[in-house]
């Protein structure tokens, strides 16, 4: 996870205030405006509610401090200042003790619709209003504890779950598909993609499924799985993970639904 980036993380002053430029919050006022009118109607309605209690500025990034107010109320996360992409050990202990990774860092404009590495945006857009409700939030830290305990191998099958439930995750609703994972509700692209073409597969979520589907995180995803409700993640979270990857393992990897000649994860 961890490897060069043209960003450069934004320091707090003294007081532990990051002080964004003016471009800075420009470009997170035109990301928040438009996402927000995307994810009416897609969203999943834990996300919808998770953006009401958040409250986001719409004019302005906002700082850390306020949001970990909220997120501690709700579900006892708060966020963890990051530089950009960070290693997996950091990662999962993050996570297992409900930290959540912020890299403090905005996109360009000439990267708005497509950064491949985590912004600021992303994250507390696309992550932290979920992580208000209690299953996912549970969820997320169980993923944590299980994946710190892991070998380097397991945690490759691992992050398969991650991608395809908290990244890229999709719930059925009486209403329709709904998004929950935070790479489709940040994406201008990906949340329309996800939903009304017909060209991805969208497939019920079965953990073992899960950990063998190779990924690619470049471009728009080839399948996504649906749960049945959110709460579904906490059943998953208390199932022996480990001995499922066992189990992926022994039967092998399905076979990559990209082009032979680019690899996936």
């Amino acid at each position: 996870m961890s490897k060069p980036s043209k960003y450069q993380a934004r320091k707090p002053d003294e007081n532990g205030i990051i002080q964004y430029s003016a471009e800075d919050n420009a470009v997170w006022e035109i990301l928040i405006k438009r996402q927000l009118k995307l994810v009416q109607g897609r969203a999943c309605d834990e996300f919808l509610q998770g953006l009401e209690t958040l409250n986001l500025p719409l004019d302005h990034i906002p700082q850390l401090a306020q949001i970990d107010k909220v997120l501690y109320q709700a579900t006892g996360w708060k966020t963890q200042p990051v530089s950009a992409l960070i290693n997996f050990d950091t990662f999962f202990s993050l996570l297992a003790s409900k930290r959540f990774p912020v890299a403090t860092f905005i996109r360009s404009r000439e990267e708005l619709d497509y950064l491949q590495e985590p912004d600021i945006f992303h994250e507390i857009f696309g992550h932290c209003p979920l992580l208000t409700q209690p299953d996912f939030a549970k969820f997320t830290e169980n993923y944590g504890k299980i994946a710190s305990n892991a070998t380097a191998q397991e945690r490759v099958y691992l992050a398969r779950l991650y991608w395809f439930s908290i990244e890229f995750g999709l719930l059925k609703t009486d209403s329709g598909l709904r998004v929950y994972g935070g790479g489709i509700l940040s994406s201008k692209e990906e949340i329309l993609y996800s939903l009304e073409s017909a060209a991805p597969l969208k497939i019920d979520f079965n953990p073992i499924d899960v950990l063998r589907m190779p990924y690619r995180i470049d471009v728009l995803q080839a399948v996504y799985f649906k749960i049945q409700q959110l709460s579904d993640l906490s059943t998953i979270a208390e199932l022996d993970l480990l001995d499922m990857v066992k189990q992926a393992k022994n039967i092998g990897l399905f076979p990559s639904l990209y082009p032979p000649h680019d690899s996936a994860a």
